[in-house]
């Protein structure tokens, strides 16, 4: 079973026993749906990958069998600052974050004589993000000291660790990736409302909509057609009012 479903899994059902008994307490924190703003800290994992599609020549032109993305585990931390609009059921969050991402592309080729299975090299890519999610929060009303909730939104991300300007070396190349990216995002999570604060689970799903990778000929960039960045993002937040 794979890392991000043994979570989800855990997930949910940590959820569901504990919403029968939150409903059995006295509330806590009653006042939090009365502020307009509220501030708070997130950290969590995420889990990067890249959607691609090789070139239609792949293998006849560049003699590759296949080639394949591997997504890799990462780190991230933020500050989250969350506006009502209105009605408790409805806030808008932004929660600038500074993550840790890793990618690898797997290039596989036929075995040459003399060998017995196929022959791979690998191309890490890694990224110091700076990202800026804005997000629509949909929340259920209480039920004892327990929501739950939907997210979606936009995402604008800045690579600090990008080498979009560096020169390309055809020694040993690398993938050359845009710097800044915009990203689809959505997802959900539960609430557990505590006497100073509130805590949160949730799951987040990012989808880039441009690609973002640079085509500049290199060995390890010509048998690819495009490249676009997803995360499943798994995090818990800390939040309290002004």
């Amino acid at each position: 079973m794979s890392l991000s479903k043994l979570f989800l899994y855990s997930f949910v059902f940590f959820c569901v026993l504990n919403a029968h008994s939150q409903h059995q307490r006295l509330e806590n924190y009653k006042n939090f749906d009365k502020e307009v703003l509220s501030f708070g800290v997130q950290m969590g994992f995420n889990y990067t990958g890249f959607n691609f599609t090789p070139t239609w020549d792949a293998s006849s032109a560049f003699g590759f069998r296949s080639i394949q993305s591997q997504a890799l585990p990462g780190a991230q931390v933020g500050l989250l600052a969350s506006l009502k609009l209105g009605t408790p059921i409805l806030r808008l969050r932004l929660i600038p974050t500074f993550s840790f991402q890793e990618r690898v592309i797997k290039y596989y080729s036929a075995p040459k004589q003399n060998q017995t299975s196929e022959v791979y090299n690998e191309e890490r890519v890694n990224s110091s993000n700076v990202d800026f999610p804005l997000l629509l929060q949909i929340r259920t009303l209480r039920y004892g000291n327990f929501t739950a909730f939907a997210l979606t939104g936009m995402q604008f991300s800045l690579d600090l660790q990008s080498m979009e300007e560096k020169s390309q070396s055809y020694i040993d190349p690398f993938i050359k990736i845009r710097q800044k990216d915009w990203m689809a995002q959505f997802g959900g999570g539960v609430e557990f409302f505590n006497e100073f604060f509130k805590l949160g689970l949730e799951i987040k799903y990012s989808q880039g909509i441009q690609n973002v990778l640079i085509q500049d000929m290199s060995p390890v960039s010509k048998p690819i057609n495009s490249l676009y960045n997803n995360s499943w993002i798994f995090t818990v937040t800390f939040e309290g009012g002004k």
